[in-house]
This record gives C-alpha cells, structure tokens and sequence, in this order.
C-alpha cells in the first residue's frame, strides 16, 4: 500500500504543478501589464513584458478617479469582522444544536440555514428598503451586519456537521469533571474545529470582499463603499488600462495573504482531527 501512495506522488505532484501554473499564468500576465504605461499597452501586444515601469503613474491615475485606499479598509473592516462574528455566532448556534438538550433542534438549524437556499438576489428590495427606512443606508454598521447575517448560514452548515462528528465521551468526561458548556466548547470544541474555522474563515472573508452586488446596492459614499464597488466606478478608465490591471492587483492582496497564513493552520489541524 505504501509503495502504491509513493509511486503516484509525482504524477499528483506534476497534476498539481500544472493546475499551479495555469492559474498563475495569467495571473502573472495581469501583473506584467500593470506596470505598463497606457500609451504602450495600446501600441503593444498584451501579451509582450513591459519594457517601462509605470506603476507609480498609474496609481496616480487610480487615486484621481476613485479612493482606493478608502474602498480598500472598508472592505477589509467588513471582511474582518463579519468573518470572524459569523464564525462565532454559528459556532455558539452550531454547539446548542449539536451537543445541548435544546427543543426543535431541526427547526432551528432549517430556520437559520434556509439563507443559503434562496436566491441572493431578492434579499436585495427588502434590505434596500429597511435599511432606508431605518437610516443605516450607506453606513458601515449596516454592511457589516449584512455581511454576517449572510455569512451565518454557511457557517453554521459547516460547524454542525464537524461537531456531531466529534465524540461524546469527551463532552461527558468534561460535565463530569464539572466543566460548564461555554467551557467544553472553548476548551475542547473549538480547538478541534481549527481547521473547519480556519476554511470557513477563508471563504467568508473572500466572498465578503469579492462582493459587488451588494456593496453597489448599500452604499453610495466613498465613506462606506467597499472596494469592489470602487473599482466598479473605473468603467474601464478610458484608454488606461493597465491602471485597471494595477487596481485588480491591489484588491487580490488580502485574499492572497490570508489564504497563505490560514493554509498553514488549515493544515495543521487538518493533521490533528485525522490522529
């Protein structure tokens, strides 16, 4: 059995190299035509390297038309905290159903996970309409409690699973060492379940901040305007493309760099629920 895994690794690993390559390819491409001036990205094929370095240009032309830096720490405040109090309030949610003699645990979790059943679309009339009879149209208190009242759902699909998973003797031998149930899930459900948190908090975080439909839909002012309904503001940016490039760069960051510290403990303790 051994001989078989170890004779496959390097046709997966060649597999995996290929996909690495293919997604970035044109990743790298988008990075080469950012530094780009406008004049040579016109006269120019998109696929030759860039013979100028024009990144500073071009992130002038950027702030002139839109407030990246603003758009960009909105969207990452609601990314943030609506990732992380989505998590804590479904693993709250997720530990009554899983593990407390609670009524109607069925109901509870149909209730709560029917967000995710229906079109995203037609939340958007009645949102619109309640946040501006309610006056927290165009804040950031209201888009942050948007995003953690969609992100729920998911969430709580996703920790519920993992926790009936876990087993009951160690819940058990907490009660009976006189541990409360705040404590059994701090101390032992939470750390087991750093993986799924982790995973949970890579996905919430990038939908959150790749989210247009509703950032355009909620907000107006560049005071609460997430960076993706910034960028939609370019329409293209006349004949300055790579200044668009440059800016579809600058919003890629965060996920990038949280997707490479979350792997580490994804891993981790995917490595630990499997011992």
């Amino acid at each position: 059995m051994k001989n078989s895994i170890e004779s496959r690794t390097p046709v997966i690993n060649t597999f995996l190299s290929l996909l690495a390559f293919m997604w970035l390819f044109p990743f790298l491409f988008v990075v080469f035509n950012s530094l780009k001036s406008g004049q040579e990205y016109n006269l120019g094929n998109f696929w030759d390297l860039p013979t100028s370095f024009s990144i500073s240009e071009n992130y002038e032309y950027l702030v002139t038309k839109i407030d990246l830096l603003s758009g960009f720490m909105n969207s990452l405040v609601y990314g943030l905290v609506a990732a992380f109090l989505a998590i804590v309030f479904s693993g709250l949610a997720a530990y009554a159903i899983s593990a407390l003699n609670i009524r109607g645990k069925l109901f509870w979790f149909l209730l709560i996970y029917c967000g995710t059943i229906f079109p995203f679309q037609m939340y958007l009339i009645p949102t619109f309409r309640f946040y501006s009879f309610t006056g927290i149209y165009d804040t950031k208190f209201g888009l942050i409690i948007f995003y953690i009242a969609i992100c729920m759902p998911f969430c709580l699909f996703v920790l519920r699973n993992f926790f009936y998973t876990l087993p009951k003797e160690l819940v058990e031998a907490a009660k009976m060492d006189g541990a409360r149930d705040l404590t059994i899930l701090l101390k032992i459900y939470v750390p087991m379940a750093k993986a799924p948190i982790a995973a949970l908090f890579l996905f919430q975080f990038t939908w959150v901040w790749n989210d247009l439909l509703f950032g355009m839909t909620l907000s107006k002012s560049e005071e609460s305007r997430p960076i993706m309904a910034s960028l939609s503001m370019l329409g293209g940016a006349g004949n300055n493309i790579p200044a668009v490039l440059l800016a579809a760069f600058i919003a890629s960051i965060p996920t990038l760099l949280i997707f490479m510290v979350l792997s580490k403990s994804f891993e981790k303790g995917f490595i630990i629920s499997t011992k």
